[in-house]
């Protein structure tokens, strides 16, 4: 899924985003982890990535809510941001020491509460946090 330009990036985490369950959105730097854009979770800075070509989100919640709801644990933005970068540089080590030719692809992450989908593009993470589904 290699998207050329931002506004392509930008357009698809969007009709991610709107599909039922979805609690919050991320799009990070590849290259550094910085957030570009960010919805449905709080942000300790005013702009997300004041050098970016994507606008920070005026989506951002001020009240510590997700969808209206409240929820114990709510990390900021930055945490979440962090914790995805950990992840995926880990993850990608992984996957070099199995085979140098391969790359990470998509990571999804299950737990009783919530499902994170993390889908490295060329220049971007997109992150989705979603509520788990059935099993």
């Amino acid at each position: 899924m290699a998207h050329n330009a931002p506004d392509e990036t930008l357009a698809h985490l969007t009709r991610l985003g709107q599909k039922p369950g979805v609690q919050s959105t991320l799009i990070l730097s590849r290259e550094t982890g910085a957030i570009v854009r960010t919805s449905g979770l709080i942000s300790n800075s005013k702009s997300a990535n004041p050098n970016s070509t994507l606008p920070a989100s005026s989506e951002n919640t001020s009240d510590g809510y997700s969808n209206g709801r409240k929820e114990s644990g709510i990390h900021s933005a930055e945490d979440v941001a962090r914790m995805v970068w950990t992840f995926i540089k880990s993850a990608g080590s992984m996957v070099e020491e199995l085979d140098k030719e391969d790359e990470v692809k998509l990571l999804r992450l299950r737990t009783k509460k919530c499902e994170l989908i993390i889908v490295p593009d060329v220049k971007y993470l997109l992150v989705m946090i979603h509520d788990t589904p059935p099993a």
